[in-house]
């Protein structure tokens, strides 16, 4: 595998990768392990570490999240092989009837037992709890369940004794569902979202990284960008930790080909250069052209990722 000639530029962009288990100790091909080219370009590895969702009994067709029973043992080892933060994604649905109080208490106290156990290996948790955005909801529905899930999870993190200067928020923003027949504007989105997290998010929380949610590439920066923006108090850094958002233009322009390399790095660069406007509330929407900026990235029930 060809590493990105970036070098130091993307660092300046992106901050941290979360790694599988797979990718962490895979090598580029003149055998500098990923964590090593990590290092090399001041980005900090972590690592994913829930096992993937299990349903929850008892409940209509909602989920907890397995991997705790040997989540010490795995840490700990992740640390000594050079991941300094980890990821665990909880996911919630909003239907009539969901998410019910079972389902966001154990997602809560399952985010609140990973936390714990990463910070006694010396890993700094980013809890996930992921309100997604499948359904027809509107952004008012939006904003009262992820209201409710929020506040729960720094109960439970309170509860375990979680030292929240060493944690990061991951969590979707207040958007109406895919399927909702009336869409948002990027002020309005900004605007549910940020009394969400000031009415939950203690300032303890050193910073906030959203998820994409499906939202195209250009979405996902137009509406951080709006977040940025938004005239209230917001005492946590506010930027991005985005997949499809990212990679969505990289893999169209890349095609997995060996002479279209160059073509991927360029839109990688763009895509993150853009986020980084976002994040301090100075990208322009439209201003940055990529292969797949207003293509939507939605994919229904992505739930195991």
């Amino acid at each position: 595998m060809t590493w990105l000639s970036l070098q130091d530029v993307i660092g300046q962009h992106i901050s941290g990768v979360i790694l599988f288990h797979e990718t962490l100790y895979q090598k580029a091909d003149d055998g500098t392990p990923f964590v090593q080219l990590l290092k090399q370009r001041n980005i900090i590895p972590g690592i994913k570490v829930d096992k993937g969702i299990a349903s929850l009994f008892g409940t209509n067709d909602e989920c907890t999240t397995q991997g705790l029973d040997d989540l010490q043992a795995r840490c700990i080892q992740y640390k000594k092989d050079g991941c300094h933060f980890a990821k665990w994604r909880c996911v919630l649905k909003i239907t009539k009837d969901t998410p019910s109080k079972l389902a966001i208490m154990e997602n809560a106290n399952v985010l609140a037992r990973y936390a714990s156990t990463c910070q006694s290996a010396r890993i700094v948790p980013i809890v996930e709890p992921e309100v997604i955005p499948d359904g027809d909801h509107d952004l008012a529905r939006c904003q009262q369940v992820t209201e409710e899930v929020l506040a729960a999870v720094y109960k439970a993190l309170s509860d375990h004794h979680v030292y929240l200067e060493g944690t990061l928020l991951k969590c979707n923003m207040v958007t109406p569902g895919q399927s909702c027949p009336t869409r948002a504007t990027p002020q309005e989105i900004a605007a549910a979202t940020v009394t969400v997290l000031s009415r939950t998010v203690p300032p303890a929380v050193p910073g906030i990284t959203f998820l994409s949610g499906g939202q195209s590439e250009e979405e996902a920066s137009v509406n951080l960008d709006a977040i940025n923006k938004y005239p209230a108090k917001k005492p946590w850094a506010l930027t991005f930790s985005y997949g499809r958002a990212l990679q969505a233009s990289v893999l169209r322009a890349w095609e997995g080909k060996a002479d279209k390399i160059a073509a991927g790095q360029e839109e990688l660069l763009k895509r993150a250069k853009a986020n980084t406007a976002a994040s301090q509330g100075k990208y322009v929407a439209g201003s940055v052209s990529s292969k797949a900026a207003n293509t939507s990235l939605h994919a229904k029930s992505r739930l195991n990722y």
